[in-house]
């Protein structure tokens, strides 16, 4: 399930739970560090959360604001260039940006 903090505080929200949005935001970050929740960047505003948490990339729907996951084995990644002195590559975040067609 691929989430954001906006949605998810808004289900807690129809729920009658009281929470604050910082606090779910808070808390999802926690669940990222902890290695519970995967943190999906999609640009620059937008930030999902991923119950999944095995390698794989991802489809963002862009009219839609959805994220759809695509196996590991269907992206390659290569030449990646090597990390600068101190540093290793710690993830590849593939992430395809979609719209749908103009009809013709």
């Amino acid at each position: 399930r691929h989430l954001s903090a906006e949605a998810l505080f808004e289900e807690a929200s129809r729920s009658r739970l009281q929470v604050s949005l910082a606090t779910v935001y808070n808390t999802l970050n926690q669940f990222t560090e902890a290695g519970l929740l995967r943190e999906i960047a999609v640009d620059g505003t937008r930030t999902y959360f991923d119950t999944n948490i095995a390698e794989h990339h991802h489809f963002f729907i862009e009219d839609e604001g959805r994220v759809i996951d695509i196996p590991a084995s269907a992206v390659e990644v290569s030449d990646v260039p090597p990390a600068p002195e101190g540093f290793e590559v710690a993830r590849v975040d593939v992430v395809v940006r979609l719209r749908r067609k103009s009809p013709i």
